[in-house]
């Protein structure tokens, strides 16, 4: 199997990095002030897997830390490698000189962290800098690599006495291993078939010929087949009519040409100006060939209109690990929903003992975190995948003198980065854009006075009380603890610009008596009433305010609410326990997708208009009802995952396309299942929907695991709006019900959105 290095090693054969890792070494691990051990840390040789081993001498079961199958995980699993004391154990257990021999590995979903130090700050450099170089080369591959590289390491695993020679009962055990289930009368005229030298082993190009049989994809050699008219491959000219007819785009040779020359793998080929079959496949398996509309990768919408313009990516409770009854708190809470683009953040703020100001969830058993930590980590990690503003939320339960903490530690921490007074040299009569605010936080909280005393020499007083329209200060219990009021520190008041927090007396006193710059909070119950019974008057204040809206406190569990009819009347700032795994959560990531996945997504014209008719319930005539016919095929599925790894079973995959957006909208079809195959099952079905607002409209594709006695599990979901789909045949990545990519899987797909006559 020759193959076999290359994918195994992403194409780093020789690597002084990847050898530094694959030779490994030791490490310090870290878990307390008492639990600090070496541990020997290295790559496997597959390359995908890092496992350690203790030095411990194999004394009794107690001692022994798992020597017999010592503990490991795989890259797949590494959300990111962060160098230095960032972590909250390392700032526990350990002192400032430690910090460059330092890193931490942060794992995808609610598993620890691991914090590490190596013997010396080059050897943690190159722990860093070896497995980020190895993971990122991981994540790059392109779809077809990793296709191959999957099946090449399920191979491997099923070479159990590594001689490169498949026997019968290890071509079953690798049928297994990549979710296909076939009788034993099939698994033998298969490996009759290959076995030409009759030797009753595969070895070579008979391991290669199995490889073929098992990735053809008839569904492909199809379309290729109608449209490869030229010596049976795909000219320029073919390939330009596949792209105008089947794909509907608005392409030209050269375009034809471009991809040829980007895709083939053929040299011969390529030197023709052809494409061949595994070209096309490449092709349909790359960013051109996908569901989402590549030019929407890129920031491309305009980010010059007023900040209220915007549906802006936000989260609650976002200090928040897991639930807000006893779940830790902790700054990576911050740190992983900011790299997800999250735009605006919550921060609890309370009276730490230490003098210092805490977050945590008031009133609860929820770990405590200080909080100059989280506006450092928020420094740190605010502008890494976007660079639009950020939004701080605060919900301000501090004496006055720790609020003057509070301020202290924003303004010296984010430093000229802060917003601490308006843009421009008179009063605003509306907010700057993401684009004017670029780099910068808006702080959102309650202020002692108008924003024009910025302007003015007047300074009256209008509320000095701080009680937020939040959770803490509406529930019930709280009353007795909220009586005494407390008092709005100035030096915290007077750094609130934009997002002046007050409490909502109805529509009609929100538009006579407020300024632009004042907003409320509404917790879920109440906005959705609104957005049920008076969605146009909702529609209109939010064309001239902001809105927050949030989860009831009595989501102890952090689930989530439905973020898409507060959307469907403009709300901008939706917030969502990110946390927590849900379909609501799905649909957050589809909504933000576009637009270079910013955090910011301009909302539709009619719901920027002071004038707007717009109701989503109603749906009266207006710019807004562009009536689609959405027609799609669900064709096939590739390399869906196995739930449970132990399990003899394999999948019984079926397929749900669900469509959110306005009630009018909202629509969902499956498919059958398709029992024991998750490797390359087929359906053929086709399913029409009515779209009537397409620009509010978001698309979900579910793959699920089909029970009989019990609910189906997700295998995996992808989800993006109407107005990013591409038509045509498309491949559609999967997502885990985190949120991350699963490297190998996919759908296949036919798109066609019409106008309706």
């Amino acid at each position: 199997m020759e193959s076999n290095g290359i994918a195994g090693k992403h194409g780093l054969e020789g690597d002084s990095d990847l050898l530094f890792l694959l030779t490994g070494g030791d490490l310090l691990k870290v878990r307390s002030n008492s639990w600090k051990k070496t541990r020997f840390y290295k790559l496997q040789e597959d390359c995908k897997t890092v496992w350690h081993e203790s030095h411990k001498p194999l004394k009794s079961k107690q001692t022994c830390e798992c020597l017999s199958s010592p503990p490991k995980f795989s890259l797949d699993d590494i959300e990111a490698v962060r160098a230095g004391r960032q972590s909250e154990g390392f700032q526990k257990y350990t002192e400032e000189q430690v910090e460059g021999r330092c890193f931490s590995i942060i794992f995808k979903g609610r598993r620890k962290n691991l914090d590490l130090i190596a013997s010396s700050e080059e050897e943690a450099k190159q722990w860093v800098t070896a497995l980020e170089k190895v993971i990122s080369n991981m994540r790059n591959l392109n779809c077809q690599q990793k296709s191959e590289h999957w099946i090449f390491n399920c191979m491997r695993k099923a070479d159990k006495n590594s001689d490169s020679k498949m026997s019968l009962k290890e071509l079953k055990h690798f049928l297994h291993q990549v979710n296909v289930e076939v009788d034993d009368d099939y698994a033998e005229m298969l490996f009759e078939k290959c076995d030409r030298s009759k030797s009753g082993y595969l070895e070579g190009k008979e391991i290669e010929h199995f490889y073929n049989l098992l990735t053809t994809r008839e569904e492909i050699d199809v379309i290729y087949g109608q449209y490869a008219t030229t010596g049976g491959q795909m000219s320029s000219t073919d390939l330009l009519n596949f792209l105008l007819k089947e794909q509907r785009e608005a392409a030209s040779v050269d375009d034809a040409l471009k991809l040829i020359e980007k895709y083939e793998v053929d040299d011969t080929a390529k030197e023709k100006q052809h494409m061949s079959k595994d070209g096309f496949l490449m092709y349909l398996h790359q960013a051109e060939g996908m569901i989402f509309n590549p030019e929407h990768k890129e920031v491309y919408q305009d980010m010059s209109k007023p900040l209220n313009h915007y549906f802006i990516s936000s989260s609650h409770n976002t200090y928040l690990m897991e639930d807000q009854l006893k779940g830790p708190s902790s700054t990576e809470a911050y740190i992983r929903a900011l790299m997800k683009s999250c735009r605006c953040v919550e921060l609890d703020c309370w009276d730490g003992s230490e003098g210092e100001p805490v977050i945590y969830h008031g009133y609860t058993l929820t770990s405590k975190i200080l909080f100059k930590d989280v506006i450092k980590a928020i420094k740190e990690y605010a502008f890494k995948t976007s660079e639009y503003p950020v939004i701080l939320s605060l919900e301000n339960h501090c004496s006055v003198e720790q609020q003057k903490l509070l301020a202290q530690h924003m303004t010296s921490i984010l430093g000229s980065a802060l917003l601490t007074t308006p843009l421009g040299d008179q009063m605003p009569t509306n907010f700057p854009s993401p684009e004017d605010l670029k780099g910068r936080y808006l702080i959102k909280g309650k202020r002692l006075n108008k924003l024009d005393a910025f302007y003015t020499a007047e300074n009256d007083v209008e509320d000095d009380s701080v009680s937020e329209d939040d959770e803490a200060a509406e529930e019930e219990e709280d009353k007795e603890k909220e009586k005494t009021k407390l008092k709005l520190a100035k030096e915290l008041s007077d750094i609130v610009i934009y997002c002046k927090s007050v409490h909502f007396n109805g529509f009609e006193d929100a538009r006579d008596n407020r300024a632009f710059y004042e907003m409320s909070s509404f917790k879920e119950g109440k906005a959705m009433k609104l957005a049920e019974e008076s969605a146009n008057a909702y529609v209109r204040h939010n064309v001239d305010k902001l809105s927050r809206t949030y989860p009831a406190g009595s989501r102890t569990d952090s689930s989530n609410y439905n973020p898409v009819p507060l959307w469907d009347t403009g709300c901008q700032i939706v917030a969502l326990n990110f946390q927590t795994p849900s379909k609501e959560m799905d649909l957050n990531q589809g909504r933000f997708l576009p637009n270079g996945m910013s955090g910011y997504i301009l909302k539709p014209a009619y719901l920027r208009d002071e004038a707007s008719d717009f109701d989503p319930i109603t749906l009266t005539k207006g710019d807004w009802l562009q009536h689609k016919l959405l027609h799609i095929m669900v064709i096939s599925a590739q390399q869906l995952p196995k739930l449970n790894k132990k399990k003899k079973s394999i999948v019984d995959p079926l397929v749900r396309v669900e469509i959110y957006g306005v009630p009018a909208d909202k629509a969902e079809k499956e498919t059958p299942n398709i029992n024991n195959n998750g490797f390359n099952p087929m359906w053929n079905e086709q399913f029409q929907f009515d779209v009537y607002v397409p620009e509010l409209a978001m698309v979900r594709f579910v793959v699920e695991d089909h029970d009989s006695t019990s609910q189906n599990d997700l295998i995996g979901q992808y989800t993006l709006p109407f107005t990013s789909l591409q038509n045509g045949y498309r491949h559609v990545p999967l997502l885990t019900k985190n949120g991350d990519i699963i490297p190998s899987a996919g759908l296949f797909v036919h798109i066609m959105a019409l106008d309706a006559q």
